[in-house]
Parts: structure tokens; sequence; C-alpha cells
């Protein structure tokens, strides 16, 4: 059945009126692109892409959260087949007991396959592992002529489509390689470090001996402490080295119940002020050092997961995402982002430093061998001016901000992100010369 929505992103900024239809079978979903007007079709999966990527004003959006069966299990080979709109909860909650975990995980768990795929997702690995295309090892794909197709990482269209955001056609099931886990807890390392340079070289020196390593950064700290973090690096905890009473189930995952949150926060909550004080606690709250430390997946990977419509905390005008990466040999720029932070008062309680491994094969992937630094940032007036100055810092170093973020970069500024922007074009053009799938974002970026 079509109704009519209004979606947002997970930011909940900028709200776009569409049709929205509930994906049914292979034969359904083409049926559906036969039908499309102009304004187009965009695949839909949970929603948290935080920006306007997963949005199409005035065209049709294709519900894909229906199509989440597990299809095949192949645990000698730690291979899944699933349906794209299955989430990384269900593969966890269902995968786990047998000792598979996800091979990527962003921060939250409420994310589909197939927009895993879309957005090439990346997480606190990726120093070692890579972004999630590089763990899929085949895919149907629907393109806009009816035809699914089936895809490897041979397929030119394989890495079109990983870090397309939807717009080569709807990802429809995924083979995807599991990493094997003797738990489902890690043992976790935590230092607090007394700035940026401290973080950025303890973490040069020792992200390789880590599976999982992220900073939290206090992006308002001044002078001396400009970038002072808290450095939180995990490995798999082995059944062996868990605690006597966690040795019995060692599989077991049980996510807590996540906390509601009121429907409206009254805007401005969220404010120097508070997030000052905040980040004082959260940073003198964090150890000095602690040495293997066993906590659960869920707790070291998605704690934001425990709080239900935390994006609501930021009150009824929404928030912004805000993720860059700078290449290595590039750190000034990331000190003078910082630095920008902390003089005009845009702090972020949650803002992330992550270090990147090799770049993805993906023509619009967004992750390339450096720092990543990812923010969420309240709206203000001012804001807008701030963000045009990262900008210029991010494409002078020859970075790029990441588009499952993005909802303010200037389109100009996305061929100078993404050189291979002409390459994309070029595939996507062939197998949707009419524009059959886009969005909101697509059409903002003029991609």
């Amino acid at each position: 059945m079509e109704t009519r929505q209004a979606l947002t992103g997970w930011g909940r900024t900028a709200p776009s009126v569409a049709r929205v239809v509930r994906a049914g079978d292979d034969a359904e979903l083409v049926r559906a692109l036969a039908a499309a007007d102009r304004r187009g079709v965009l695949a839909r999966g949970l929603g948290r892409s935080y920006g306007d990527a997963a949005q199409n004003g005035g065209g049709l959006v294709l519900d894909m959260t229906a199509r989440r069966r597990l299809l095949s299990v192949d645990a000698d080979r730690a291979l899944v087949t699933v349906e794209a709109g299955a989430s990384l909860d269900t593969l966890m909650r269902t995968l786990l007991p047998q000792g598979l975990f996800v091979p990527v995980t962003p921060g939250t768990r409420q994310v589909t396959v197939g927009g895993a795929f879309a957005a090439d997702i990346h997480g606190k690995n990726h120093h070692r592992d890579g972004s999630f295309a590089r763990h899929v090892t085949s895919l149907d794909l629907l393109t806009a002529d009816g035809t699914v197709r089936s895809l490897t990482p041979e397929d030119d269209l394989f890495w079109a489509t990983a870090g397309g955001m939807g717009l080569t056609g709807v990802v429809l099931r995924a083979t995807i390689r599991m990493q094997r886990v003797e738990s489902a807890f890690c043992l976790v390392d935590t230092e607090r470090t007394t700035d940026l340079d401290d973080a950025l070289t303890r973490m040069e020196e020792g992200d390789d001996r880590y599976a999982w390593s992220v900073a939290w950064i206090d992006c308002l700290a001044r002078g001396a402490s400009l970038g002072r973090s808290v450095l939180t690096r995990g490995r798999p905890a082995p059944r062996a080295g868990l605690p006597r009473g966690l040795r019995e189930d060692p599989l077991a995952f049980r996510p807590p119940r996540p906390l509601p949150t009121p429907a409206v926060f009254p805007g401005g909550l969220l404010n120097r002020a508070t997030i000052t004080a905040f980040n004082d606690v959260w940073y003198h709250k964090a150890p000095r050092e602690r040495r293997d430390e066993v906590q659960g997946f869920a707790h070291f990977f998605h704690p934001l997961d425990g709080v239900a419509g935390w994006n609501r905390l930021y009150g009824p005008a929404g928030f912004l995402q805000y993720q860059l990466v700078v290449p290595f040999g590039a750190e000034d720029a990331l000190r003078r982002c910082v630095g920008l932070l902390s003089a005009t008062g845009h702090g972020s309680f949650l803002a992330v430093l992550k270090r990147f491994g090799p770049a993805s094969a993906g023509h619009l992937s967004f992750p390339l061998p450096g720092w990543t630094l990812a923010l969420d940032l309240a709206l203000t007036p001012d804001l807008g001016a701030l963000l045009d100055r990262l900008d210029e810092e991010v494409v002078q170093a020859g970075g790029r901000l990441y588009l499952a973020k993005d909802s303010r970069a200037p389109a100009g500024l996305i061929p100078q992100m993404y050189p291979r922007l002409g390459e994309w074009r070029a595939i996507r053009t062939a197998v949707d010369p009419t524009g059959v799938f886009t969005s909101d974002m697509a059409r903002r970026l003029e991609l």
C-alpha cells in the first residue's frame, strides 16, 4: 500500500514528502520501478543517514525494512546471505550465538545491510579491516531497466554501488563474510590523553595492536588541553579471558532495553555551557589508564542504542553531523579544525576520532588513509560560517566529507573531494541513463 510521508534523516532536518511503498518481493519492486514518475525512486532502510541521502521529495521511496530474512548461513566458511532490509542488530542477535559477528559496525546496530553497503560504512576497525563493502562477496542489484544483476567485487558496478548512496539501483540481497569470535565481549584498554597531539601519537604507535580503536575528543578544551581525549581500544575476548561467570554462555548477546526519551526536548538544551560541563565530567571520569576491562559488544560499539530516540536531545530543530577525513601528513589541518571548534564554541558531546586504513575501491566511498573526525552539532545561526571554514581546511588538505552524514555541503566541493566522481557518473549513466534512481541529496549535490 502506498502512503505519503514526510521523511527526514537522523538529524531531523529538511523534511520532504514522498510516496512510500513497503517493499514486497522482487516482482513487486520491478512493477514499482515501471510506475515511477519523473521524480524517480529511492530505496530506504532504517533512516540512519543523518542528512537527506534517504529522502526523495515528490518521488517514490521504497521502504526495504520488510525484506529482512536470513537466507543462508555457511558456518564453515563464515558466509551469510541476507536480504538487504535486515539490520545489523538482526544479524548480531541471530548469528553471535553461532560465533559469527559482523565484520564492520558503525556506532549503531540499527542499520540495514543495504544501507550499510550503499554508504560503505566503516567502524572502529577500519585501520585493520577496511569498510563494509570489502567483506561483501556478492550482491543482487535491481537496476533501472528492471533487471536483477548479480555482482561480485570483480564488477565495476559493485564498486559504484558501494558508497553510491542508493543511486545505482536497489540492493536486494548480499552475501557477507562474517568475523569469527569466541565471545560477545571484548577486552578494552582506556587511556586519557593530555591533548590532540598526544592522542594522535598514541593511536599511530599503538592502533595496530588492537582490532578496534576510537578516541572521544573534548572539542571545547583550550590552550594546552586542546583536543584532550579519551582513547578506547579493544580486541575480541577469548572465552578463556572472561570472568568465570561469563564463560558459561560466552556468546550470549543481550543488549539492554533502550531507555525511553521524551517525544519533545526544548531547543537549546545542548549549548556551550551544558556541553562544556558534560565534556569536563566525561574526561575526568575516564581512568588515566585501565587495561583489559571486559565489555559487552553492545556497550563497546553501540552505547547510544541504549537511549531510544537520542536524536531528539537537540530539540525540534534537529542537529547536523559533520564528518571529515584528512590524509596522513595533514595533521596540521586537523589541529586547525579542532582549534576552530574550540575558539567558536561549537562543541560536540559526540566528537570521535578514528584512524583509517587503506581506501575502499568504491568510487564514492568515504574512507581514505588518514584521520577522520565526526561531530554532532546543534543548529545555531553562526554554524554555517564555521562549517564553510572547515570545508576549506578539508579540501586544501586533500580530504573529504562523508556523504552519509552530509546535509549542507556546496555541490561544487564534491568533485574536489571525490576525484573518481567522473568514473562513477559514467557507470551510473550506463546503468540508469534516464536517472530513475535519485534522492534529495543527489539533486542538492548535483550528483
